[in-house]
């Protein structure tokens, strides 16, 4: 096999723990001696032994001489675990070769710089678009400061989210909100504003047997949403942003942020103090107004539209606000993925600039 394929074994093993390992990324790592593995690894979850520690441990003595495969440059700092760099010299590695650079300012080209300064033969950039692909939550949270943002909503052929009266239970099908299910358990957290809060009073939990649920996120700028709201439950913690000094006996976690635009709170304040609690990757799930608001702040990275066989010829748009008087001014996605979950359609789209 080339080296390209055993990269490719190396993402596999990382997708595994796909939404259980932030703050850190997912890490697959493959010990290859002539020709035949004799040792895998993934990193679970953060704080437990990264993906090289648990491919040597595999492989034992046959990893001298041998290469291994990692698809993120081993780390070379002390944080949770010590340094994959120095469990990689013990070993007595002839050859590593890496997928990408970590984009951790902690390692950032440390660690190959290590490996090489102590004599390891090191190529780096293999299959590289694949490997940040795998990453891109994390890459986003480095490199740009907030987390990875995926606008998610369920409408009908023409755009509506309800019909006029405000009925919206069920517009997609069970296939459809399943699929939905694997997202939550997927991302680190679930955003709502006010406005979907009060009309629905969503769990924001995910409903598959085994799945963990993400952290619900309120964006409520004059605190208007009950405190017995059924997401302030949940196990995993919910975060509310306002404007208004947090209350005591609140059964969330407030936090106070600066106002943003047209009366709600500064998305940019949010994102950044998500990122800095170890969210990497937030899925938005509405309404209209705040979906309007994240992209006119030019924040999303993804969108996932569930399009349903139905036209309702009315009621509030997945999203809302004035509408755009230009085609210049709109809001240019590209279409990356066209999946039948039958009946109904889900489309992806990622910026133009990601």
């Amino acid at each position: 096999m080339s080296d390209l394929q055993w990269m490719e074994r190396c993402i596999a093993l990382a997708r595994q723990a796909e939404g259980r390992t932030s703050p850190n990324p997912m890490v697959g790592a493959v010990i290859v001696r002539d020709g035949q593995v004799v040792g895998e690894g993934w990193h679970a979850r953060a704080g437990q032994p990264h993906a090289e520690v648990g491919a040597l441990l595999q492989a034992g003595q046959l990893a001298r001489g041998a290469t291994l495969y990692v698809n993120l440059e081993p780390c070379s700092h002390h944080g949770r675990t010590p340094p994959c760099t120095e469990a990689i010299l013990r070993a007595g590695l002839a050859r590593v070769v890496v997928g990408m650079s970590d984009p951790n300012p902690k390692v950032d080209g440390r660690g190959i710089a290590r490996l090489r300064q102590a004599g390891l033969e090191v190529e780096r950039s293999v299959g590289e678009q694949a490997c940040r692909e795998l990453n891109q939550a994390f890459v986003t949270a480095m490199e740009r400061g907030r987390p990875l943002v995926v606008l998610k909503a369920a409408a009908t052929l023409d755009g509506r989210i309800a019909t006029v009266t405000g009925e919206s239970q069920w517009i997609t099908s069970a296939a459809a909100r399943e699929h939905v299910h694997g997202l939550r358990d997927r991302h680190d957290a679930i955003l709502v504003g006010s406005g979907t809060a009060l009309a629905d009073d969503p769990q924001l939990s995910c409903r598959l047997e085994g799945g963990r649920d993400p952290v619900p996120v309120l964006l409520d700028a004059r605190l208007r949403v009950s405190s017995t709201a059924r997401m302030f439950a949940s196990g995993a913690g919910a975060l509310v942003y306002s404007t208004r000094q947090p209350p005591v006996d609140h059964p969330a976690t407030v936090i106070q942020v600066p106002a943003g635009a047209q009366g709600g709170v500064d998305l940019e304040a949010v994102l950044s103090h998500l990122a800095r609690r170890g969210v990497h990757s937030l899925l938005v799930e509405g309404g209209g107004a705040v979906h309007r608001s994240f992209l006119d702040a030019g924040l999303v990275d993804r969108v996932l539209l569930y399009l349903a066989p139905k036209i309702f010829a009315g009621g509030p748009g997945w999203v809302a606000g004035p509408g755009i008087e230009r085609l210049a001014d709109g809001f240019d996605m590209d279409l990356v993925q066209v999946t039948m979950l039958a009946p109904d359609l889900l489309l992806e789209l990622v910026r133009r600039d990601s």
